[in-house]
């Protein structure tokens, strides 16, 4: 507009009323006044972080080691770690990503006035890649508002406020693209559920907030989908409902997030289903299995039941099913709508973390045992949740191979279903059987849906 106007002057040729600015509120149309009240919430993070020595496999093998250690490559690693943050209240709560922060051992918080103040961890979450920090010694801060990311729509106007590339705070301007997106991009198969923009986002703009035009928090940007590195116009953000989330378990003093479990499988209803399910079209999630401890088993659901909605949104992906989950809290009862032979259905089931029945009894084998460092649990249903393992699982699960295990070819996550013969169902199982003499060991492991064989001699 201001292009055309600047050439019609220089031209000599007459101005439309129509394409000229008729008041002072129309010539000074831009994003100042957002910006001015949004920027001031945005943070610069700076993180350091501890990370082990890179070992070589000789270094890390138990006979190689005493010929090709070194004592300078051995030292723990310094790295720094750059993002951005939201304040999300006047006493210093601030929301970032936890791969910013996570692991990070000193932090660094810098204002947009320039002021820096050191602040901690007080929960994260490396599956949402989020996590609440506080601010030490800081108060009257300014900040966010969180807006109901359910009230988002697809068109709306955003900014993206970050730092990337470490150049300092900057706003790029873009639109909400799409919602219940997962990361990969493939709507079905991928991790998360997310807001996509087109604002540019790039390394550094991790962690920083994505606002609507009355200054509100619409999500946290997190990752973009690109071959190149660069930004492509597609970024995602996490839903600010699921920020709220956060914030509210980390103000009730919890230092994990504790996600709700639903204890069942199932697989996202396509078009080749519809038929054969006597639905008028594609949409929701088809139970495919139930475990005897799922709150949905409690509640009536059965294998073949589809779910439709939970607390009242749309469901049509496991991974959108377990956002929906998780936005509605622990101890919270969520009404459920499912459809049993193309009859809807709608009942409440209780949010509830996975329970730790059977125990765990989590082991680690001794010294002297053959594989020593090896830490085992009994396969319930909060070691299902924790390592993404099939409902059906039963074993004794690999929590940590450790140096001797990773050495003999197992990895963590590996179940073990036998040794030399004998079936194990408790880790003291495994413990006995790899504390005798017996020097010829086999092994039957479960990998995600391969059964494997080791043999090894020690």
């Amino acid at each position: 507009m201001k292009f055309l106007v600047l050439i019609l002057v220089c031209l000599g040729l007459p101005l439309s009323a129509q394409n000229v600015p008729q008041s002072q509120a129309q010539m000074q149309l831009s994003f100042v006044p957002l910006v001015k009240q949004a920027a001031p919430a945005v943070v610069n993070i700076y993180a350091k972080i501890m990370a082990a020595p890179a070992r070589t496999p000789l270094q890390s093998d138990p006979f190689f080691e005493r010929f090709f250690r070194d004592p300078f490559s051995e030292k723990p690693r310094v790295q720094n770690s750059l993002g951005s943050g939201v304040i999300l209240s006047d006493d210093g709560i601030v929301v970032s990503n936890y791969h910013v922060v996570g692991m990070a051992t000193e932090i660094r918080v810098v204002l947009n006035d320039r002021r820096e103040f050191s602040a901690r961890v007080l929960l994260g979450d490396a599956e949402a890649d989020l996590a609440i920090l506080q601010i030490e010694g800081a108060e009257a801060l300014p900040f966010l508002n969180l807006r109901d990311s359910d009230t988002v729509e697809v068109g709306e106007l955003a900014l993206a406020i970050g730092n990337p590339f470490g150049v300092g705070q900057t706003v790029s301007s873009g639109i909400v693209s799409g919602l219940a997106r997962s990361r990969s991009g493939g709507g079905n198969s991928g991790l998360g559920y997310f807001i996509q923009t087109d604002a540019p986002i790039n390394p550094g703009n991790s962690g920083g907030a994505l606002v609507d035009m009355a200054g509100r928090l619409m999500g946290i940007n997190t990752s973009i989908l690109t071959r190149s590195g660069g930004s492509n116009g597609i970024g995602f953000a996490i839903p600010s409902d699921l920020v709220a989330a956060f914030v509210d378990q980390a103000r009730a003093g919890e230092t994990e997030f504790g996600r709700p479990w639903a204890g069942i499988s199932g697989q996202p209803v396509d078009a080749d289903m519809v038929a054969s399910l006597g639905l008028s079209r594609p949409g929701g999630i088809i139970v495919s299995g139930l475990h005897e401890a799922s709150p949905f088993r409690d509640a009536g659901l059965d294998v073949g039941d589809v779910v439709t909605h939970v607390g009242g949104q749309a469901v049509n992906t496991p991974a959108e099913m377990i956002y929906r989950m998780s936005v509605e809290g622990l101890g919270q009862a969520a009404e459920v709508a499912f459809l049993r032979g193309g009859e809807a259905r709608e009942v409440e089931v209780m949010m509830m973390a996975a329970p730790e029945v059977p125990p765990r009894d989590e082991t680690v084998l001794a010294r002297r045992a053959l594989l020593p460092g090896l830490r085992l649990a009994r396969v319930n249903p909060a070691v299902l949740a924790e390592l993404n393992l099939p409902l059906e699982t039963e074993g004794v699960a690999v929590l940590e191979a450790g140096r001797f295990g990773n050495r003999v070819g197992l990895r963590d996550g590996d179940i073990l279903l036998a040794i030399n013969g004998v079936e194990v169902s408790h880790p003291q199982d495994v413990a006995t059987l790899l504390g005798g003499e017996v020097r010829r060991i086999e092994m039957v492991v479960q990998r995600g849906t391969q059964r494997t064989l080791l043999r090894f001699r020690v």
